[in-house]
Formats: structure tokens, sequence, C-alpha cells
């Protein structure tokens, strides 16, 4: 199993990630909250800007402070290219 660091010491595993989005839009801002209210979000943000949003597959909600971008990069660095 991968653990992926998704900021301030947080690690998640890369195998559960269905999808790293950003949480500008709508229907995420919608998603975050009702899995507040399910109790199913966590949030990793330490109290910062939710820059990322993970989804997930045990339809759990991962809010991080760190950019999407940088969270996939960290996860493609230790993937072997072909």
């Amino acid at each position: 199993m991968k653990l992926v660091n998704i900021g301030f010491g947080n690690t998640i595993a890369a195998d559960k990630i269905i999808a790293i989005v950003s949480p500008d839009s709508a229907p995420i801002k919608r998603m975050v909250q009702e899995a507040k209210d399910n109790g199913t979000a966590i949030d990793a943000t330490f109290g910062r800007k939710t820059r990322a949003v993970i989804i997930m597959n045990s339809d759990h909600i991962v809010l991080s402070a760190v950019q999407a971008e940088t969270i996939a990069g960290r996860i493609d660095k230790d993937i072997p290219q072909e």
C-alpha cells in the first residue's frame, strides 16, 4: 500500500483515491457539505483554506490545504513510467 502526503504530515492510501478535484465548483461544494452532514468528511486542512477535495472509494471526502496538482504529482512521481 502506497501512502501519499496530503499536507501537514497527513497521508492517505493512494490505491483508495477515486478523484482529486478543486473545491471551487458548486457541485463539489454541495458534495463536501453533504459529507460534513453525514460525518464522512475528513478535514486535514489544519484551519487553512481547502485547495483540494479527495474522493475516496469508501465514500469519504478528504479536504486538503495542498493544491490538487501537487497531490497528483506526488502520486505520479513514484509510479514507474513506461
